[in-house]
């Protein structure tokens, strides 16, 4: 093996870049030739009038900056088999023939992955690499650490407005089916109450909540203030077992609805409770002075998409740690003759893998996590059990760790 392509695909993320910076040092390693196809599966398929670009070992030192969110080299979200023409593979074959890549190298989500399958399916060796902000594959994803660490930390900046003027909030964030990225993110930011589309929900324990939490808080406040937070998945079921989607019902190339306006629906849902309730809040807000009729009657409701700000930045120490990692490892893997599976990760020098289709399973928050959560007050838009009953297992034998 002389030549390997490596491509990002799907949504940009933090960690891309390190897992570029990862395969390129390994390949450089091994005298092997790291070519970057640019612009994503866009780019592969248009290998017959473009140029890959040589990742030579100055070129990687000077321009790979692992610390910085994104890709370098860059991504597109283009779902190969809908391409129209019936001679694509052919042609992305022919393409990396011309260009002498033995086999590719690919960073991405579940979308990408199962393109990355189509590809094997067609005599095209590959290695994919985990890459979700989502975190709902079944393997850890560069990205994900990242992303959390950003939307906690908008989260905890934004409580010294929420409080100056003692709001609401809510933040509506990514991840589609699946609520990690919701779920340890809002842990990580103290939030009050976490909806995530494991859980049905229901309007009034959330305002129960709320209006108990927010209540004691404002009491016992010497200053007259409160604060109450909710971090919300895209993908929430309202109460007639249907997710909120946008308005447009418009569609992404691999034909996703595309999810948004929970948050809002969410504040007008809130904001109706409380005015059926205004006697309450009456009595409540005339006690610290801060009712007004027709002006003060109810607590305001702020709801925020930070939308792409939990994309961008920088990269944290453990997805830089983990990207490199996964990338050296595909450079290996491919060196092995493994093709068509996920790199899981680097254990004590042993390089993990699986299969990519079985890699790419949507994976949930466990039910059992919730329930632990419950018992420390976060509300999950339900009725929290009485009772939470866990099971008790000694560790035996040596415990693998990241850190």
């Amino acid at each position: 093996m002389k030549k390997i392509g490596i491509l990002t695909s799907g949504g940009d993320c933090a960690g891309l870049n390190a897992v570029i910076w990862g395969a390129a040092k390994m390949a450089h390693r091994h005298n092997i030739e790291l070519l970057a196809i640019t612009n994503g599966y866009a780019g592969l398929y248009n290998l017959d009038t473009t140029m890959p670009v040589s990742l030579t070992p100055e070129l990687t030192d000077d321009m790979i900056r692992t610390h910085i969110a994104g890709s370098e080299i860059g991504n597109s979200r283009v779902r190969i088999s809908r391409i129209k023409d019936e001679h694509t593979y052919e042609k992305i074959k022919n393409n990396l023939k011309k260009h002498e890549i033995d086999a590719l190298i690919i960073a991405g989500g579940d979308d990408t992955g199962s393109v990355v399958v189509d590809l094997v399916k067609n005599e095209i060796d590959c290695v994919h690499v985990p890459k979700t902000m989502d975190l709902d594959l079944q393997t850890y994803s560069v990205g994900g650490d990242s992303t959390i660490h950003r939307i906690s930390n908008f989260i905890n900046d934004l409580r010294t407005t929420i409080k100056t003027h003692s709001r609401l909030l809510i933040v509506e964030v990514f991840g589609r089916y699946a609520g990690h990225t919701a779920f340890r993110s809002g842990i990580g930011a103290d939030a009050d109450c976490i909806l995530i589309p494991e859980i049905s929900i229901d309007y009034n324990v959330i305002y129960s909540h709320f209006k108990q939490r927010f209540s004691e808080r404002l009491k016992r406040n010497k200053f007259n203030a409160s604060i109450y937070t909710i971090v919300a998945a895209e993908a929430i079921k309202g109460p007639d077992g249907k997710f909120f989607t946008d308005a447009s019902k418009s569609k992404d190339s691999f034909g996703h609805v595309k999810l948004r306006g929970f948050g809002a629906n969410l504040r007008k849902q809130l904001e109706s409770l409380a005015k059926d309730d205004k006697d309450y809040w009456k009595t409540i807000l005339s006690e610290n002075g801060t009712y007004i009729k027709g002006i003060n009657e109810i607590p305001e409701v702020r709801d925020i998409l930070p939308g792409h700000l939990v994309r961008c930045g920088y990269s944290t120490p453990y997805d830089i740690s983990f990207g490199k990692q996964c990338g050296g490892s595909a450079v290996l893997l491919l060196l092995k003759g493994k093709t068509g599976v996920t790199v899981v990760g680097l254990e004590e020098g042993k390089i993990k893998y699986m299969p990519i289709k079985d890699a790419i399973k949507q994976r949930h928050v466990n039910p059992k996590d919730v329930e632990f959560y419950e018992q420390l007050g976060v509300c999950f838009g339900r009725k929290p059990k009485d009772s939470f009953v866990p099971v008790i297992e000694e560790v035996e034998g040596k415990i693998i760790r990241y850190m």
